[in-house]
């Protein structure tokens, strides 16, 4: 698993890595979570900067899945979950600064 610097995460077998931390996935998947649910991103053979990598994880088989009480949805349904989230932090964000003094969090 990676952890990338805009946040993302990929999940796959690695295949070869540098002394730059340049790093090859096969397989990988982007894992988007969204509150309870979450959804993966086929993406297939990934090469990834390692300037752009904040940490590198090994997943046991046991351990990729997610705890219970999250609920896996399809690619299209997290997109739009991410959309949302987006907007909505966007929304927060706007009246944040229309009124400085509320703390909305």
């Amino acid at each position: 698993m990676l952890q990338l610097r805009d946040g993302r995460k990929l999940i796959g077998i690695l295949r070869s890595f540098d002394q730059f931390a340049n790093v090859l996935l096969e397989k990988s998947v982007e894992r988007i979570v969204v509150g309870n649910q979450y959804g993966d991103i086929e993406l297939g053979v990934q090469v990834v900067r390692g300037e752009n990598v904040v940490f590198m994880g090994r997943l046991d088989e046991l351990c990729g899945e997610m705890p219970q009480g999250f609920e896996k949805v399809s690619e299209g349904e997290i997109k739009q979950a991410q959309k949302d989230a987006v907007l909505e932090e966007q929304l927060k964000g706007d009246i944040a600064k229309r009124f400085d003094f509320l703390d909305l969090e």
